[in-house]
């Protein structure tokens, strides 16, 4: 049984879990999805791995900072002490990851330009080129940001533009998978749990 902990601050979540649970079963694993709201449930639960989804990465801070749930900063500290576990933040998430703002430094090292582009309105799909899937994937931009640069691995990019980083086992994607069709990095997640 493999634990993944879904942070519910924000975002699609619940898309998340339905692209969760459809990698499981065309990986054959057992999965159990902890939702994660206060920093509490994820260092009791402990979970293999971990998802921070999109949406308002300035709301998910201060949500994710009240006393109530403390999640943030100490959901970064649970990631750096637990170099082994794979985490992937999609979009607001690969913000938090690249910009913590916790005094620490960055999860993934590289420079993101939030909404970079544009509004909501201004929403598309292109096709994305991963190196860590190996193939094209069908990126889903809503007020995307976008790497500008980047200390780490470039796994995804759209043209010449970097729309994913991977520093060690942390991903953080600028676009969100858990809308398309195509499950290919919760697979990853969850592979990667398994050590593939």
């Amino acid at each position: 049984m493999i634990s993944v902990g879904l942070v519910m601050l924000q975002g699609a979540r619940h898309d998340h879990i339905s692209s969760l649970n459809e990698a499981s079963r065309d990986l054959g694993l057992e999965i159990e999805i902890i939702e994660i709201r206060k920093l509490s449930e994820l260092t009791s639960t402990d979970p293999d791995a971990i998802v921070i989804p999109g949406g308002e990465s300035t709301t998910m801070r201060k949500t994710g900072q009240d006393k109530s749930s403390m999640l943030i900063p100490g959901m970064f500290d649970w990631i750096r002490d637990n170099p082994s576990k794979p985490v992937l933040g999609t979009c607001a998430g690969a913000i938090l990851l690249a910009d913590p703002q916790d005094g620490n430094p960055p999860l993934v090292e590289a420079q993101i330009d939030r909404n970079a582009y544009g509004p909501q309105y201004e929403s598309f799909q292109a096709t994305v080129r991963s190196s860590l899937l190996g193939r094209e994937f069908p990126g889903i931009f809503i007020r995307a940001p976008k790497f500008i640069s980047s200390e780490n691995e470039v796994c995804a990019t759209m043209g010449k533009e970097i729309v994913g980083v991977k520093n060690g086992r942390v991903i953080a994607l600028t676009f969100h998978p858990e809308l398309s069709s195509d499950k290919g990095f919760h697979r990853w997640l969850l592979e990667s749990v398994c050590g593939e």
